[in-house]
């Protein structure tokens, strides 16, 4: 039975810095889907993406696979397209909770999930890479050689599916997002304590960039095509398209 996310519902003395730890993993599927709007919708697409872009005898990384839902999205899409997939989640809590429920799953194409860290993880044959609200939470100076990385590790037509918490260039404008989103997660029966509490839990170590930004970053590691396919408030997934012809950095 899934549990409820009530981490924060507590008036807390001092509110420590958001960690993918026991807790949170413990009620993390009730937490991603009261708190990113649309994250059913991404994952679902993210099978579609899969079903058209992943090609025989190559690779998808999930980087941040949290409990596998995006890799479990991509098995179920790549039946009878023959691939490894291999899930990447630097928390121990989330990768141990994430292998026990793949295996409670017969899958087609099995997935093998890795405790390590992103920017320790080597890509290569890859048709389809995920980071499914992972960069965000990667220190900003690492985040374009980790992007050159994985284009560098992209096969010919391969794609990368980039999903990100975004920041609107003018402050006005980020103030309406970010109270469009904050009323999402009432709707969803999270209180005022819970929302303030959680914004200052993360308010450290999720630092988000604009779309711009996002985009300037993937042409400038090779990418021609950034396609923005989802929006909502300010949460976005973006389709970054390695072409057949492109070399890093072009």
């Amino acid at each position: 039975m899934q549990k409820s996310d009530t981490l924060f519902a507590s008036p807390l003395s001092s509110v420590a810095d958001f960690r993918f730890d026991e807790t949170v993993a413990e009620v993390f599927p009730d937490m991603i889907q009261r708190s990113v709007p649309g994250y059913q919708s991404i994952i679902n697409t993210i099978g579609e993406l899969a079903a058209a872009k992943v090609q025989p005898n190559t690779t998808v990384y999930d980087l941040g696979c949290s409990l596998g839902a995006a890799s479990l999205a991509v098995a179920r899409a790549t039946q009878d397209i023959p691939c490894n997939i291999i899930g990447i989640d630097n928390s121990e809590a989330m990768t141990n909770r994430c292998k026990r429920i793949i295996q409670s799953f017969s899958l087609p194409t099995p997935i093998e999930v890795n405790c390590q860290s992103a920017q320790d993880t080597e890509i290569d044959n890859a048709s389809m890479v995920i980071m499914n609200f992972t960069l965000q939470f990667i220190p900003p100076a690492d985040r374009e050689n980790l992007l050159l990385k994985i284009f560098n590790g992209l096969v010919p037509g391969g794609i990368l599916v980039l999903s990100e918490k975004i920041r609107h260039p003018s402050v006005a404008g980020n103030e309406l997002l970010v109270d469009l989103h904050h009323q999402f997660k009432r709707q969803n029966g999270y209180s005022e304590l819970e929302v303030s509490q959680k914004r200052a839990a993360l308010e450290n170590v999720m630092l988000t960039d604009t779309f711009a930004e996002h985009e300037a970053r993937l042409k400038a590691v090779g990418f021609s095509d950034v396609v923005m396919w989802f929006k909502c408030y300010n949460f976005t997934s973006m389709v970054a398209i390695k072409h057949a012809q492109e070399t890093a950095g072009e």
